[in-house]
């Protein structure tokens, strides 16, 4: 799974893991070694020691898994990409000054504002959420 995230792209100098007993086999060292990326190990039974990964999973946690059901693999896949989509390109963060991720990336500030007399409800996460957009 590591090896098709960092695929195509400049590995990471350190890395950060927890105590997980598959961070210990031989391969997994070595990769690291192979590819130059320090390990950073986390310190055992302290959920603050990675406050942004820990938030991100409370917030897909509370935000979607709480309130939906899936099947298999496969729906659980489509499922967490629609709340991906929904999480970066749709819904306002109070940290962003109520822009979503994506408008920051974008410097989405320069677009035209679009009225707001006419709108539609489109769903979100199969229903999950409904938000107004143009019309």
């Amino acid at each position: 799974m590591f090896n098709k995230i960092i695929s195509g792209k400049t590995p990471p100098k350190y890395l950060s893991s927890d105590n997980d007993p598959l961070f210990l086999f031989h391969r997994w060292k070595a990769n690291l070694r192979i590819i130059e990326v320090t390990e950073i190990k986390s310190v055992p039974a302290t959920p603050t020691s990675h406050p942004f990964i820990e938030r991100t999973i409370g917030s897909v946690r509370r935000e979607c898994l709480d309130q939906m059901l899936f099947i298999n693999e496969s729906d659980l896949k489509t499922k967490l990409n629609d709340f991906k989509t929904y999480f970066n390109n749709t819904r306002a963060h109070s940290s962003l000054e109520m822009k979503t991720p994506e408008a920051m990336a974008d410097n989405a500030s320069g677009k035209n504002v679009i009225s707001i007399d006419n709108y539609r409800w489109k769903k979100h996460c199969g229903g999950l959420y409904k938000l107004p957009v143009a019309a």
